[in-house]
């Protein structure tokens, strides 16, 4: 796990579903990027997203990813039908806010709302509030939904992922709220009047200060998903389901190796 491997950061950019309205977006012509983490779209709803740097910005300083840029700006680069829907948009929407930085390794794409259309999940850090998740969708108009900021500086979440956890036809969203200090799992529904709290559970992780990944995730291996997790002192790998409360399964000690086939379905 200590080299970074690239099946895990792929893993994780197919995992998050999330989430809907709640603040304005700022909208503006997209500034020129230094550097970029992007993922693909379906082509035609949306290109791509991006995650961008911009020369110039002020630094964050926080480094929690280590070697990750601090990234500025969240680009959603059209497909045809994205930019048919609102002739206002262009090819191009960027948003960002002052004193504010996208501390993630890279934007999540998913349908978050049951209409057909991607949608987007990162980690946004307010300078002085600390982490939020974001939650944007994309259909007539990008709107967005967060949660609330840690509201300390240098406090961080990682996301798990997203899905149907306990089977009602809603997308939940899993994160780990501070997972060096809290180190507490929080679930949240995805509704068009934004995001809600369903239940938190402490004593798990998936990172380690300077890791430019995030562990385990949210796989599907039966009838229900579960979330793959360390335990918080990193001895124990779990499984965990969500029926209202959050169950826990021991899968055995932590490795890599268990880790790796555990998301395997293995």
């Amino acid at each position: 796990m200590l080299g970074a491997p690239r099946h895990l950061l792929r893993a994780l950019q197919r995992l998050v579903r999330g989430a809907r309205l709640a603040s304005p977006l700022l909208i503006a012509g997209a500034a020129a990027a230094s550097s970029q983490s992007c993922v693909a779209g379906d082509g035609g709803h949306i290109r791509k997203v991006c995650l961008e740097q911009i020369s110039g910005w002020p630094r964050y300083g926080h480094d929690v990813l280590g070697a990750t840029p601090e990234w500025h700006q969240l680009t959603v680069y059209w497909g045809t039908q994205g930019q048919a829907m609102s002739s206002e948009r262009g090819a191009i929407s960027a948003y960002s806010l002052p004193d504010h930085v996208f501390e993630d390794i890279a934007p999540r794409l998913v349908d978050l709302n049951g209409d057909g259309l991607l949608d987007i999940v990162t980690v946004q850090s307010g300078f002085s509030q600390g982490a939020r998740l974001l939650a944007i969708t994309t259909g007539e108009a990008l709107k967005v939904s967060p949660t609330p900021y840690i509201g300390q500086r240098n406090r961080w979440l990682a996301p798990l992922g997203a899905a149907d956890l306990d089977g009602d036809g809603a997308i939940e969203i899993a994160y780990v709220d501070r997972p060096h200090l809290a180190k507490t799992l929080r679930i949240w529904r995805y509704t068009d009047q934004g995001l809600q709290q369903l239940a938190s559970h402490p004593g798990v992780t998936n990172h380690r200060i300077g890791w430019d990944y995030i562990i385990g995730g949210i796989r599907t291996c039966g009838d229900q998903p579960e979330m793959i997790v360390a335990s918080a002192n990193w001895r124990e790998l779990h499984a965990l389901r969500f029926d209202g409360v959050v169950h826990t399964r021991v899968l055995g000690p932590h490795s890599n190796g268990r880790l790796e086939r555990a998301m395997r379905c293995q």
